[in-house]
C-alpha cells in the first residue's frame, strides 16, 4: 500500500467493481486513455480480475470517502525490448477529481516507488496528443520529453502519442521532487 496526501494506492479488490464501473463508464474518462467506457460492473469485475490484478497496478482510493476515484501504476514498457530496470506508468481518474491535482499526487508517490523500491533506472509516461490534463500532469512530476508517435488504439487509427521519460538519477538530483 501507498500514500500521498489525500490517497491511497492499494490493490484492487473484487469489492471495488460499482466504483470502478461508477467513473470509468463515463465516455470522458475511457477514450482519452485509450480504452472504452464500461458498459456493467460486470464488466469492470472483469477487468479487476485480469487487467488490474497485474503486479504494481494500483486503485485510487480517496482517503475522505474510501471511494476508488481511480487507477495507476506500472504497466507494459513503451517498447518491447525496454531492460527490467524500464517501465511506464499507466493511469485513469473520474472525470469529478479533474483539476485537483489528486493525479500529479499520485504520479509523484509512484516515481518514488517506482524508483527506490522497484529499483527502476528509467521511469516512462506517455499521454495521446489532445489529452492536455495529462500533459500537465506529466509536465509537473517533472518528466522529459522524448518523442511523438502514432499509435493505433480501439478508437482512433494513428493518433499521436507523446512520450516522457525520467531516468532515476534526475529523479535523485532533485530530491526525489518534481522539477
Amino acid at each position: 500500500m501507498l500514500q500521498t496526501e489525500r490517497t491511497i494506492l492499494r490493490p484492487f479488490a473484487e469489492g471495488d467493481a460499482a466504483d470502478l464501473y461508477a467513473y470509468a463508464k463515463d465516455p470522458q474518462v475511457g477514450p482519452i486513455a485509450g480504452w472504452k467506457p464500461h458498459e456493467s460492473v460486470a464488466e469492470s469485475l472483469e477487468i479487476i480480475r485480469t487487467v488490474f490484478s497485474a503486479p504494481n497496478t494500483f486503485a485510487v482510493v480517496e482517503k475522505g470517502t474510501g471511494r476508488v476515484i481511480g487507477s495507476a501504476g506500472f504497466v507494459r514498457p513503451h517498447k518491447e525490448d525496454a531492460p527490467p530496470t524500464s517501465s511506464e506508468i499507466g493511469y485513469a481518474l473520474s472525470a469529478d477529481c479533474w483539476g485537483r491535482g489528486i493525479m500529479t499526487e499520485v504520479v509523484r508517490e509512484l516515481l518514488r516507488y517506482g524508483f527506490e523500491e522497484l529499483g527502476l533506472e528509467e521511469i516512462w509516461c506517455t499521454h495521446y496528443q489532445e489529452n492536455g490534463r495529462s500533459r500537465r500532469v506529466i509536465e509537473k512530476c517533472g518528466f522529459t520529453y522524448a518523442f511523438m508517435e502514432k499509435l493505433s488504439d480501439e478508437f482512433f487509427p494513428d493518433r499521436p502519442t507523446c512520450f516522457y521519460f525520467m531516468l532515476r538519477q534526475e529523479w535523485a538530483q532533485r530530491g526525489g521532487r518534481d522539477g
